[in-house]
């Protein structure tokens, strides 16, 4: 298991893995290469329903600072040593007026098989 720490500025918000809205975009970690590992779910943090000026409902949005939880197994065809897994975190940030173009960044966790 690994926590993948994330910080939101504040006066800003990112969508939840599960927004409110169809035509917002969720926050979503994907694996790309997960070397000597199999799995890679992802547990997003419980998200917080805010009301925003440019929206009509309250949308589904995390903010501050939160974890996401990422799960791996050990491959039976692993062998010993250190390695990385790979991936693609993509999110949209909004603040309390509007959101802003989607964004796609590296994400690579570190680990060691003994």
């Amino acid at each position: 298991m690994a926590k993948i720490p994330l910080s939101v500025d504040s006066g800003f918000h990112v969508n939840s893995n599960k927004p409110s809205e169809e035509y917002l975009i969720p926050l979503k970690l994907t694996w790309t290469s997960t070397g000597a590992l199999e799995g890679g779910q992802v547990e997003y943090p419980k998200p917080s329903l805010e009301k925003y000026e440019f929206a009509d409902k309250p949308l589904s949005v995390l903010t501050g600072d939160f974890n996401l939880v990422a799960s791996f197994k050990v491959a039976a065809t692993a062998t010993a040593g250190p390695g990385a897994a790979s991936g693609k975190l993509r999110y949209q940030a909004c603040n309390n007026r509007a959101c802003f173009a989607p964004k796609t960044v590296d994400v690579t966790v570190v680990y060691q098989i003994q």
